[in-house]
């Protein structure tokens, strides 16, 4: 079974060669505990509460210098990266994005398709694809970001395109407790996959981050939590079968449910 690290940390504003050092380390002692993913926090090489001037001053191109380091530190460490970055992409765009990395090269990207009126998503451009599940050595790896996880439909998509497991980037503030206590398990139970979250801890000027980082299983289970004042790892073995398996037997001939197989997409027509 595969094991997945996600990064708690507190990202310094605007210090992109710091965040990256302190990437780097946090991946080294993510692998040197077995890991084979890790995930890092929403915009975790720039921080989050940017103006739109320092957004286009800290957005790297994918590939870019900041990913060749982190592509480095996978290829070293033997483990796949995923990490929050604010991407400059064609025509001068900019995008609220995640790559995630392995030891050749970028695996995939996803940019933000839901953006609130909130931080720097307020100066950037929404992605246009729910791109992946990415297939890798650890899985069928789907990707969102915070705010996306609001939306039922997009882990839906990404779980009837066959994830496995959902990793969720995030910047949620210290307000946002709905997202912990509630819509990750609930994610995670509705389509019967992981999902593991790496949120920010500490201060932006005026935002506070919520921390509590999670990792959920396939019945909404928490198998791992973070405080919400301290940097940390956590850690989760994850049985990739179970999310393959959508059927639930709790009776056998009497009490059987499928997330899948039971759904009604002919009564849905109107979600598009």
């Amino acid at each position: 079974m595969p094991r997945f690290a996600a990064v708690q940390m507190e990202s310094a504003l605007l210090e992109t060669e710091a965040n990256l050092e302190k990437i780097i380390a946090r991946t080294e002692e993510a692998a040197a505990a077995k890991a084979e993913v890790v995930l890092f926090p929403e915009c975790a090489l720039s921080g989050y509460a940017l103006t739109a001037d320092e957004a286009h001053s800290v957005a790297e191109p994918i590939p870019g210098p900041s990913i060749e380091r982190l592509v480095n530190a996978s290829k070293s460490n033997r483990i796949i990266i995923a990490v929050g970055i604010i991407e400059k992409g064609p025509d001068d765009r900019i995008f609220n994005a995640c790559a995630l990395l392995g030891p050749d090269g970028v695996l995939g990207v996803y940019r933000k398709t839901h953006l609130p009126f909130l931080g720097v998503d307020r100066f950037l451009a929404p992605g246009d694809e729910l791109a992946g599940p990415f297939e890798t050595t650890a899985g069928r790896l789907g990707i969102l970001i915070c705010y996306d996880l609001r939306f039922p439909e997009a882990p839906r998509v990404l779980t009837l395109a066959g994830a496995q497991v959902l990793l969720i980037s995030t910047a949620w503030p210290q307000a946002a407790t709905l997202y912990s206590d509630h819509a990750a398990r609930t994610r995670s139970a509705e389509n019967g996959i992981y999902l593991v979250a790496a949120n920010h801890v500490g201060q932006e000027r005026s935002t506070r981050y919520l921390g509590r980082s999670v990792i959920t299983g396939p019945d909404g289970e928490l198998l791992a939590e973070a405080s919400p004042d301290s940097e940390t790892i956590l850690y989760a073995d994850i049985d990739l079968s179970r999310s393959d398996e959508k059927r639930r037997i709790n009776i056998p001939g009497e009490y059987e449910l499928d997330l899948v197989a039971d759904r009604r997409p002919e009564l849905y027509t109107d979600l598009s």
